[in-house]
């Protein structure tokens, strides 16, 4: 699968990084505190089977792991943005943007992560440098 051409330069490759970094962070420090047991009762209180809770711990640390490091982002990405978009929707109920209970940042989450299942992990990142080592041996 191609890339999406986006300007070529380091200042894009910077952002690019960036984006992805910041949203792995997120990812990656909301994932890991789901493992607290008390994340399990918060499930039952919204209607969701216990069971879920380890499934969603990992696919947020191991997704944000994913995206820092710049490995199946479109994958992680997509994964996301399915628990983004369940966090707006069953249990914000996306209701209010801004306010208590608001999903405006979540909102922001989620296209950041669009943008990088679009354009995909960018020139810095382990996939592309992986894509470059053939050329190394010839």
């Amino acid at each position: 699968m191609a890339e999406a051409k986006i300007l070529e330069n380091k200042l894009h490759d910077i952002t690019h990084f960036g984006i992805r970094a910041a949203i792995g962070v997120i990812f990656i420090v909301q994932g890991s505190g789901k493992f607290n047991p008390g994340f399990a009762g918060f499930l039952t209180n919204i209607g969701l089977p216990v069971e879920m809770q380890i499934p969603i711990a990992l696919a947020e640390t191991i997704g944000g792991i994913l995206l820092i490091i710049g490995v199946l982002s479109r994958i992680s990405s997509s994964i996301l943005c399915i628990i983004i978009l369940g966090a707006i929707f069953h249990v914000k109920g996306a209701s209010n943007l801004t306010g208590e209970g608001g999903y405006a940042i979540d909102l922001m989450i989620l296209a950041g992560c669009l943008a990088i299942i679009v354009a995909g992990p960018g020139r810095v990142s382990i996939s592309h440098i992986a894509k470059k080592i053939p050329r190394f041996l010839q």
